[in-house]
């Protein structure tokens, strides 16, 4: 934990000499070549031990998970049932069986995996291992932590309102008026996503290979990142509809660069009540472009953070960055920025777990294929605005 405090300490620091540098040798808003590939210098080792940073911070919490104990005190609560069975997909004899089936390529496959059968091949996993993936994705995916996630067993109906009550002053004794309250319907569906991931035999046999955490993390980066490009930029066709789909544009840049005025007027165009919670999310290549924005009184608008989890700031919100917003470029939207909690993701039943029969045993490889059935939506657009660039 000191350590990561002091990698922030230096990042910190580092961004200070890099805004001084920029401050000393910037003339009339442009820098010398020279000049400008050592700042970019600069700016890319203060990018590249913010990622480390981020990286020691995931491994501190994942050494955290694991230092818990594996078994819960015994307290004395009436009418609560010590050390009951766990069945079906939790069980033990689930798991161990699962495990089994993955080692021998679904040669042997236990009755008790019978419980998990999915109606369209495979078997459903473990709930651990469900949990586990569940982890990696919010790790890997950006938007999931920060949206509302919702377990579906069939088409789920979101009820909005169409219509705002108003309020109104009367006389006294008056007689009270009202008016009529309309909805509308949003659906979450289920779109299929999978995922392929190959095992040399070799791997596949030496019990010494932890074949459970390399299958959940390759796994749940490779779904990762497609729900986040899908979130953010899906059309709603075969897949979830994204935010950028959805959202209105507020902001249209005069010039081909991005300006601070620019940003200060995209968070006041979102309404008050969805800026408490509201995030930036752009790209690192926008975000590289921010950092050097500064204020009426010549102070930089992004803000590095000092504490471990917290993310960066811009103009005193939140910063995250994603590889799938588009990058600055004209007609491109390269900003966002809301309350993503109106962003509903909708998880139908359980992801599954399915062998590629003979399909690389001449590569001496052996596949398994994942599944899930997700949906995403932004249920209220006002809750999200974005920045478009110049066309």
């Amino acid at each position: 934990m000191d350590k990561i405090m002091a990698m922030r300490e230096k990042r910190a620091e580092m961004w200070e000499q890099a805004k001084q540098f920029l401050d000393s040798h910037e003339k009339d808003g442009h820098l010398t070549a020279e000049d400008a590939k050592a700042y970019e210098q600069m700016e890319n080792e203060v990018l590249a031990l913010g990622k480390d940073i981020e990286r020691m911070e995931r491994q501190a919490i994942l050494d955290a998970q694991l230092a818990k104990p594996v078994t819960a005190a015994i307290t004395n609560i009436p009418g609560a049932v010590l050390n009951a069975e766990k069945t079906g997909r939790a069980s033990e004899a689930y798991h161990a069986a699962m495990l089994k089936a993955l080692r021998t390529n679904f040669r042997q496959v236990e009755n008790v995996l019978q419980e998990g059968v999915d109606a369209n091949g495979g078997y459903l996993v473990p709930e651990e291992y469900d949990q586990r993936l569940i982890d990696v994705l919010n790790e890997e995916n950006v938007l999931r932590p920060l949206a509302t996630t919702i377990t579906t067993s069939g088409e789920h109906k979101i009820n909005i309102a169409a219509t705002k009550p108003a309020a109104s002053w009367i006389e006294e004794g008056a007689a009270l008026t009202f008016g009529d309250a309309t909805f509308d319907q949003i659906v979450l569906d289920a779109h299929k996503l999978h995922v392929a991931v190959k095992v040399t035999e070799e791997l596949l046999y030496d019990n010494a290979f932890n074949l459970e955490n390399y299958l959940i993390e390759q796994f749940g980066k490779a779904l990762g990142n497609a729900e986040e490009d899908a979130f953010l930029n899906g059309d709603g066709t075969h897949k979830p509809k994204g935010l950028l789909t959805s959202a209105k544009t507020s902001v249209t840049t005069a010039a081909a660069d991005l300006k601070a005025d620019e940003l200060v007027t995209l968070v006041y165009s979102l309404k008050r009540p969805y800026r408490k919670n509201a995030a930036f999310i752009v790209n690192d290549q926008t975000l590289a472009s921010i950092r050097k924005l500064k204020d009426a009184n010549g102070a930089y608008f992004w803000q590095p953070s000092y504490q471990m989890g917290e993310p960066d700031r811009l103009l005193g919100y939140p910063v995250y960055s994603s590889a799938y917003m588009p990058a600055v470029e004209a007609g491109k939207t390269v900003i966002a920025f809301g309350d993503y909690s109106y962003y509903n993701i909708g998880d139908r039943g359980t992801r599954a777990l399915q062998e590629l029969k003979e399909l690389f045993a001449g590569n001496g490889m052996i596949g398994y294929v994942m599944k899930e059935r997700v949906d995403g939506k932004l249920v209220l657009e006002e809750a999200v605005q974005t920045l478009k660039m110049k066309g």
